[in-house]
C-alpha cells in the first residue's frame, strides 16, 4: 500500500498537470508541473517517467472522473436534469482544455488504462442517457453514438461562440435533445 505522502503527491501533481496542459497545451515541461504541484522535479519523475505517462494518468484519472459523474447523475432523482447538468458540465469543462479534450475524444494509440476508463465513461453515459429518456426528458430515438458526436459538436460550439453567447450553444442543443 503506497504512503499517505505519495498519494497526496500524485494527487496534487495530477491537479497540476491537468491545469498545465489545460494553460500551456501539450508542451508543458515536467519541471513546470513539478513547480505547480509544489514537488521537487525527482517526485514527478518517480510518479510518472515521462510525459506521455503522466499525460495518460491525467486523462485517465479526467475519464473516471466523468464516469463517476456520470454514474451520480444516472441515479438523481431527477434524471432528466442530471442529464443536462453532466452534458452542460462536460461541454464547458473540454471547451476550456483542447488538449485533453481531443485525448479523450480520440483515445486511438492511448494504453489500456485509458481506453478502459473510456469505455466506462461511455458505459456511464450510456445509462445516465437511458434514464433520462425513460423520464421524458430526451428524445427517445437518440442513441449514446449520436450524443457523443452533440457533445463534441457543444464544445466547438462553446468556443466559438462570443463571451455574450456563452451558454446559449449549449441550451440551443438541450432543447433540440427534449423530446
Amino acid at each position: 500500500m503506497p504512503r499517505a505522502d505519495a498519494v497526496r503527491n500524485r494527487q496534487r501533481i495530477l491537479a497540476a498537470a491537468r491545469t498545465a496542459f489545460a494553460d500551456d497545451g501539450p508542451g508543458v515541461s515536467l519541471d513546470d508541473v513539478a513547480r505547480r504541484a509544489g514537488v521537487g522535479p525527482g517526485t514527478v519523475h518517480r510518479h510518472f517517467p515521462t510525459k506521455d505517462a503522466l499525460f495518460t494518468a491525467v486523462i485517465t484519472d479526467r475519464l473516471q472522473e466523468l464516469a463517476g459523474l456520470a454514474a451520480g447523475g444516472a441515479g438523481a432523482a431527477d434524471a432528466g436534469a442530471a442529464f443536462f447538468a453532466f452534458l452542460t458540465r462536460m461541454a464547458g469543462e473540454a471547451a476550456q482544455n483542447l488538449a485533453l479534450s481531443a485525448a479523450i475524444t480520440d483515445r486511438a494509440g492511448i494504453g489500456e488504462a485509458v481506453q478502459a476508463a473510456g469505455r466506462d465513461l461511455e458505459a456511464a453515459i450510456a445509462v445516465l442517457l437511458r434514464r433520462a429518456q425513460a423520464a421524458g426528458a430526451v428524445r427517445a430515438d437518440l442513441d449514446p453514438a449520436e450524443l457523443h458526436a452533440v457533445i463534441a459538436g457543444a464544445v466547438v460550439m462553446e468556443q466559438r461562440l462570443p463571451a455574450a453567447s456563452k451558454g446559449r450553444g449549449l441550451r440551443l442543443i438541450a432543447d433540440g435533445l427534449a423530446p
